[in-house]
């Protein structure tokens, strides 16, 4: 059955493959694109988990989004920390 969570796990997992030419250090794109493809990429086997009906580990996640904020200059984690709070 398709629900929410495997809707946007595909969104991800596809938005790593789209980006996917915009990643790693020799990379010309705008440090934005490559913070977007650093992040999709970061989260696209947890994604893939939630394809498959299985669970990750959350810590392992907020650990992968953490390491794109201090790679790329960005706060991805206080961003998604703010918006479940609002949710809340």
């Amino acid at each position: 059955m398709i629900d929410q969570t495997k809707i946007l796990a595909f969104a991800v997992f596809e938005l790593r493959v789209l980006l996917a030419g915009h990643l790693g250090n020799e990379a010309s794109s705008e440090p934005r694109v490559r913070a977007a493809a650093h992040l999709a990429y970061a989260l696209h086997n947890h994604a893939l988990d939630a394809l498959d009906g299985k669970s990750f580990d959350v810590a392992d996640a907020m650990s992968a989004i953490a390491r794109v904020d201090e790679v790329f200059g960005e706060n991805f984690t206080q961003q998604l920390v703010e918006a479940t709070n609002r949710a809340a």
